[in-house]
């Protein structure tokens, strides 16, 4: 993975050491036994974590087996925290994501969508943003002697979030039977394991009102690297058009197959309702010719394990199946089957390519 290095700024924040003064007073009455102090329990961070790591293959097997840890702290709002009670910032923020790294660190992991997902944890549950997302880690600069330091990289982004309007509605650790939501963690599974640190890191989640929406900021990491995402939250700008049986019908004369762009539930098989039009075209297309067989083919693309791209493919394909046979198709004139990731029609090296092989192919039998 590359790394490069984003437009630097620093926003120098000085804060005053506080002192602590601890006095210990000792009982003398004789009809009380002395009282045993409670060990403290080790840190799990601190015991399971190696300092200087940023080996993926780590973190993601610790994000898999997330230690218990402490309850979490909830700094700043309430747990029913509604955005919509923010006062409105109409603080300059620039082009988006709207902040810069410090100097003396580095991007690593890096990706901007024009619609995604993340997951914020608010404080009660997790909250799946969808919109415009960059999802950036951040390591320190070794080639300039640079050593990495977790509180530089918080102090810097609390100060120039708080400056833009924004407010915390959490700091601290998700708790432990939280960290592994299936939800939360299908919408962060693209994402690069610095961006989004392991599940028993330290999290500070910010929410921004603006005059035009609503920007969630993400903040995590530990003593190796820290994560940031940001995401302007909007709906999705379709830009699919929808295929008519007629159309269907023009390309699998002409090339034996037509590609579908039917839209399923992230890292599920369930068909959504914005493509439940194209589906009920298909089924046209099979009333207009009852002599019409159907291989229906699914395909993925190559996020994550193979094994598990082609049962997802599979499941998909049978998903679309189901719902042409549930409005009156017989199903003997359709075949379901899932190739996983083994049959890109673009590369995989950009979101414009993985969403072109994420797709249902209609094949003439």
């Amino acid at each position: 993975m590359s790394e490069r290095t984003m437009t630097q700024r620093v926003w120098p924040r000085h804060a005053l050491p506080v002192a602590a003064l601890v006095w210990v007073l000792a009982g003398c009455g004789a009809d009380k036994p002395p009282q045993a102090t409670a060990p403290t329990p080790a840190d799990p961070m601190v015991a399971s974590q190696d300092a200087g790591t940023d080996d993926s293959t780590a973190q993601a097997v610790a994000e898999e087996s997330a230690a218990p840890t402490s309850a979490a702290n909830v700094n700043a709002e309430p747990a029913g925290f509604d955005p919509a009670s923010l006062a409105v910032s109409t603080a300059a923020l620039g082009a988006f994501p709207y902040f810069s790294l410090p100097d003396g660190y580095l991007a690593k992991g890096e990706k901007m969508l024009d619609f995604g997902q993340m997951a914020v944890w608010t404080g009660e549950r997790h909250e799946i943003v969808e919109g415009k997302v960059a999802v950036i880690g951040i390591v320190h600069d070794r080639k300039a002697g640079k050593a990495f330091s977790l509180l530089e990289v918080t102090r810097n982004f609390e100060q120039v979030i708080s400056e833009a309007g924004g407010v915390k509605v959490f700091s601290g650790k998700v708790p432990n039977e939280h960290r592994n939501d299936a939800d939360a963690k299908a919408a962060m599974a693209d994402y690069h394991p610095q961006a989004k640190c392991w599940p028993n890191d330290d999290v500070h989640v910010y929410a921004l009102r603006r005059p035009d929406g609503l920007t969630w900021v993400r903040l995590c990491g530990n003593r190796g690297f820290a994560g940031l995402m940001v995401a302007d939250v909007g709906a999705l700008k379709t830009t699919a058009a929808l295929l008519p049986a007629s159309a269907l019908k023009q390309q699998l004369d002409g090339t034996g197959k037509v590609a579908l762009q039917v839209n399923f539930a992230t890292d599920k098989t369930d068909i959504l309702a914005d493509s439940l039009p194209q589906i009920d075209q298909v089924v046209q297309l099979l009333k207009d010719d009852p002599g019409l067989q159907l291989a229906v083919n699914g395909h993925t693309d190559n996020t994550g394990d193979a094994a598990r791209n082609k049962r997802l493919s599979e499941g998909r394909a049978q998903a679309v199946v189901k719902a042409i046979v549930d409005k009156g198709i017989d199903a003997t004139r359709l075949d379901a089957k899932g190739f996983g990731d083994t049959q890109p029609v673009a590369g995989n090296d950009t979101d414009a390519g993985k969403a072109q092989n994420r797709r249902v192919e209609l094949v003439k039998r």
